[in-house]
């Protein structure tokens, strides 16, 4: 019926814009006009069936996270050709739809008395190689038996979280343990420098001395600027938004659910798109650093 429509009102329409407001491809029109409409259009339909079939499959497995970009990807990986532009439609006539991000609040303080390091990152959130470069902060989990808190360190050479840390406080001794941890399986240069906020616990004598001890160099970002720890700060909204949870029910799931996160699905299922290696996990990225420092 579409088909007829545009055909008894080509005349005083374009034919590309009556196919756009009906949602139709010009293609389509075409072949049914040469007498082909039917039978290709079932041939469509059961291949966007197909099409729609893998991309739930995908979605689901990504924790229903992903959009179109990832799922495109994902669906090039096995050596496959993919159009962007179908599967965006695919997606949104079946309502499939990935996580938007929102805005959230940070419970770290300034501690005006210290002060604090250089910015040796510059809002330049790249990294040659993997354990050359740092960034780090502090976040809050709310949960039924009280709050938790939330350190992470991530390496902007492949974005992979190598350190984190949870407790029922925010002191120094919270990021002091993840960053022992991503010291332990990050394989940190001499060097390497430690981005973070200006925050009391990055301050503060004992992250400072930690820093020394293993050789590294602090960097922290200015007062009230969030973009000059943005690779952090984005993923706090990532972490936050893909859980899909804003209260967990008691620590211990807690524990649980970012522990499957990030250690599951973030390192080693969620794409992300490098810009030389393209989609790739972040321990992919990092097996690639490994083979091109290798050759």
């Amino acid at each position: 019926m579409l088909y007829r429509l545009i055909h008894a009102e080509k005349a005083n329409y374009p034919v590309v814009l009556l196919c756009r407001v009906l949602h139709v491809t010009r293609s389509s029109c075409y072949a049914w006009r040469e007498g082909e409409g039917e039978a290709a259009c079932r041939e469509r339909r059961a291949a966007d069936d197909a099409l729609a079939h893998e991309i739930t499959v995908l979605h689901i497995t990504s924790r229903r996270t992903h959009g179109v970009p990832r799922i495109h990807a994902e669906l090039r990986r096995p050596g496959r050709r993919g159009n962007r532009r179908r599967i965006a439609r695919v997606m949104r006539e079946r309502d499939i739809r990935g996580v938007t991000r929102h805005k959230h609040r940070t419970p770290t303080r300034p501690d005006k008395k210290a002060k604090p390091a250089l910015d040796l990152i510059g809002r330049d959130f790249h990294a040659a190689r993997p354990g050359t470069r740092l960034v780090g902060d502090l976040t809050c989990l709310p949960t039924a038996e009280g709050r938790l808190h939330l350190a992470c360190r991530l390496d902007l050479a492949t974005r992979e979280t190598v350190g984190y840390a949870i407790a029922d406080h925010h002191r120094a001794e919270l990021v002091a343990d993840a960053l022992d941890m991503a010291y332990g399986r990050g394989g940190l240069e001499p060097g390497c420098v430690i981005h973070s906020d200006r925050g009391s616990e990055y301050t503060s004598a004992q992250f400072r001395d930690q820093i020394q001890e293993l050789g590294l160099r602090q960097s922290c970002g200015r007062t009230g600027s969030c973009f000059d720890n943005a690779a952090a700060e984005s993923f706090w909204a990532l972490l936050k938004e893909e859980t899909g949870t804003r209260t967990w029910p008691d620590r211990a799931t807690t524990h649980t659910e970012v522990f499957t996160l990030i250690e599951t699905f973030y390192n080693r299922r969620r794409l992300h798109k490098h810009k030389i290696f393209g989609y790739l996990t972040p321990a992919e990225t990092r097996q690639r650093h490994q083979h091109t420092l290798a050759a």
